[in-house]
């Protein structure tokens, strides 16, 4: 446990059995994508890479992508962060979207990082060529809620 108190948490916890700590070691340690719902004329929901930084997801994508226009006519946004296998357990919750032109390219390499590490070079560098029309999508402000089954599920063998 952490000296810091609930007041200065980077994150609105809502509900679930995570502290701060639980919560920013899940999404610190889990590479999987994250799923953003928008509000549209229908909602959509859409997974991206993304990465955590004391109170922010962190995301890439073309600045011309559906994402990018959703958020820019509306920044609220849900969000979750979850595996499909047991234990089922997660993040999800509701924050802001900002849209960060220039930190595109960074984030984009920081993303690559994470996911692809070593592998899949030719995927890595077909995303690298299209950089320049990269932008990062920050979602802050967040509320979260979290759910963990561990105790009552085990790991499919």
């Amino acid at each position: 446990m952490s000296d810091r108190s609930e007041s200065e948490a980077p994150l609105n916890i809502l509900s679930g059995p995570w502290d701060i700590e639980q919560i920013e070691g899940f999404l610190l340690g889990t590479v999987i994508p994250i799923r953003i719902a928008t509000a549209g004329e229908w909602p959509m929901v859409q997974s991206m890479w993304f990465r955590y930084a004391t109170g922010q997801l962190w995301c890439a994508t073309q600045r011309n992508s559906v994402l990018v226009a959703r958020l820019r006519r509306q920044s609220h946004c849900g969000f979750e962060v979850a595996g499909d296998q047991p234990p089922y357990r997660g993040v999800r919750g509701f924050g802001t979207a900002r849209i960060a032109p220039a930190a595109g390219e960074q984030t984009l390499t920081e993303l690559l990082d994470r996911y692809l590490k070593d592998e899949n070079q030719g995927l890595r560098d077909w995303l690298l060529k299209r950089a320049d029309d990269e932008v990062a999508v920050i979602l802050e402000d967040l509320s979260v809620s979290t759910w963990d089954f561990s105790g009552r599920m085990s790991p499919r063998t």
